[in-house]
């Protein structure tokens, strides 16, 4: 569906070499993803003719770059079928969206006694604010378990959500096993509670299609960066009322409607919750990977995906002792964790990079998880709509190098 040789021309970096004589394999695209000329050139051509700072002045330049800008949110909000672009907040990155409901909406909201829910294979986005919170507060954290398989285990979640349950915050998919959870019965059993749930959709948004109206979610964040986008801007979409309700993250210029020596009122949406001078061509960046992604159609992504990562798990299972994480590909994204025993994830990675092949090694921020695995970290390989079965390939190839090396 997708023609792979032209997707790997827009995109320089893949036809540089990572060493010499030695051409770059980049699988680590869970962790960032690579950049194509067409957001390259947007925001080169957006600092060569078009630079200014928004929403502040009359002249030409600045007009031009508020209409970039905003027309940037305009793209997201279609993109992820928001109701209105004004639900549309900007952010660093998907870490701040976390941070920005747990301060706002979550200082506001929870109490001594309250319980939050989230799961175990959670990043440490989606945990570490909620510990502060739930400290600060005095509230409780519970979490939906998962299976040997690396799925929920959602046997008992009938037990976990109840009338305490203020907040229900889960992972779309997880950035380690690549399982893609069931989003919309999650959502549809946390509001039966009456819990307010958010969803980190950074692994997901970048790669499948995601309609925020028919998941019903009330927030959900994700990161420019893991979609073809600059890093510094990702992106926070709240329920209209939810957002309103809530008080300002930071307060500065920009966000406020009138200030006075002792008081100030705020800005309307989504503007009371963006400080100071934004990131301006980081957003005109994410608009044109939106346009770039869309264009190319995200079923076509996700299809691809799950070819290549059903490819690379079959070719990952005949490396003699390799310990692959995580559900069958028509279950998971485009990501294999792995083990292989007697080589720790650290050597593999740096091994393997000798012939080019960039992947990741550690516990991806999502310690909880490799504890309960009883592993300090994996090896992952993580694909996207530019790699091929060849890569696969030679991944492959070096790890059977990587053994041999360890003389397994």
């Amino acid at each position: 569906m997708l023609d792979i040789a032209k997707i790997r021309a827009d995109f320089p970096i893949l036809a540089t070499e990572a060493y010499p004589g030695v051409p770059l394999i980049y699988l680590d695209n869970a962790a960032s993803s690579q950049k194509p000329l067409p957001v390259i050139q947007a925001m080169s051509d957006y600092y060569q003719g078009h630079h200014a700072n928004v929403h502040r002045g009359i002249h030409k330049l600045s007009e031009d770059a508020t209409n970039l800008y905003e027309g940037a949110r305009e793209k997201v909000a279609r993109f992820i079928n928001a109701p209105d672009s004004s639900q549309i907040v900007w952010l660093r990155n998907a870490t701040e969206g976390f941070n920005l409901v747990a301060y706002s909406w979550g200082r506001a909201n929870i109490q001594a006694g309250d319980e939050i829910l989230l799961t175990e294979m959670e990043h440490h986005a989606n945990l570490v604010p909620w510990q502060i919170l739930a400290e600060e507060k005095g509230a409780a954290l519970r979490f939906v378990p998962f299976a040997a398989d690396g799925t929920l285990d959602l046997s008992n979640l009938g037990d976990l959500l109840t009338e305490k349950t203020k907040l229900f915050s889960f992972t779309a998919m997880s950035n380690v096993f690549g399982t893609i959870n069931p989003v919309k019965e999650l959502v549809e059993a946390g509001h039966a509670v009456g819990a307010v749930v958010m969803v980190d959709a950074a692994q997901s948004v970048p790669h499948m299609p995601v309609d925020v109206q028919a998941l019903d979610c009330d927030f959900l964040t994700f990161s420019g960066h893991k979609m073809c986008g600059p890093t510094g801007i990702g992106v926070l979409y709240g329920r209209r009322e939810l957002l309103e309700a809530m008080p300002p993250f930071m307060g500065g210029g920009d966000m406020i409607r009138r200030v006075h020596l002792t008081h100030s009122s705020w800005n309307d949406l989504p503007w009371k919750f963006e400080a100071g001078t934004p990131s301006i061509v980081e957003a005109i960046g994410l608009g044109t990977a939106v346009d770039y992604l869309a264009n190319l159609g995200m079923d076509n992504i996700h299809a691809h995906e799950q070819f290549i990562t059903n490819y690379a798990l079959e070719a990952l299972s005949e490396v003699t002792g390799v310990t692959i994480y995580g559900p069958p590909a028509s279950q998971k994204g485009g990501v294999a964790a792995f083990t292989i025993k007697g080589v720790h994830p650290h050597d593999i990675a740096e091994l393997v990079d000798k012939d080019g092949i960039a992947i990741r090694a550690g516990h991806h921020c999502a310690m909880p998880l490799h504890k309960k695995l009883g592993i300090s970290a994996t090896a992952r390989a993580s694909f996207y709509l530019h790699t091929t079965t060849g890569e696969v390939d030679k991944l492959v190839e070096s790890l059977h190098r990587v053994r041999q090396i360890f003389r397994l």
